[in-house]
């Protein structure tokens, strides 16, 4: 499971399925309707808020409306609980690092997608995060290879 920070505009349309369907577990995961991912460490920053079903409900609402931009006709009564929320906070090195992981899966699975985004350093956060200063969060599963370049996106 991947809940990007970044902006959903950043996903390629194989991207944008798959975090809407992700984003469609998490919010099944957190109104207590399955079995297993409870404990998945993408969550935590959603039950930490004390009202994760609004949070997840604004997530997904900012995915849905990246998704009919785009001409895609995602199913938004897919969404239980409508409403709003306010900000959650991404760190900066979450971002940088998210960042960088998607430009390597990009590179690979539509780097067509990627060039327009060549010029891109600071990339936006998906709309329902707000920016501060910090490291990779610490949910964040890193690999040991991930880990040494985590000391640049740590900035």
């Amino acid at each position: 499971m991947r809940l990007w920070s970044l902006h959903p505009q950043y996903l390629d349309a194989k991207g944008l399925v798959a975090l809407w369907r992700e984003a469609l577990l998490a919010q099944a995961v957190l109104a207590g309707l399955t079995r297993g991912y409870k404990h998945h460490p993408q969550l935590v920053r959603f039950k930490e808020t004390g009202q994760p079903r609004n949070y997840i409900a604004s997530y997904l609402q900012a995915v849905l409306v990246e998704a009919f931009r785009r001409g895609y006709r995602f199913n938004g009564g897919k969404i239980n609980q409508p409403g709003s929320a306010g900000a959650l906070l991404v760190t900066k090195g979450q971002l940088n690092y998210e960042w960088t992981h998607l430009k390597n899966k990009l590179q690979f699975r539509d780097p067509s997608w990627l060039f327009q985004f060549q010029g891109v350093t600071i990339p936006k956060p998906h709309p329902l995060f707000q920016i501060v200063a910090g490291p990779v969060a610490r949910w964040e599963a890193i690999s040991a290879q991930q880990s040494t370049q985590s000391g640049r996106l740590n900035r």
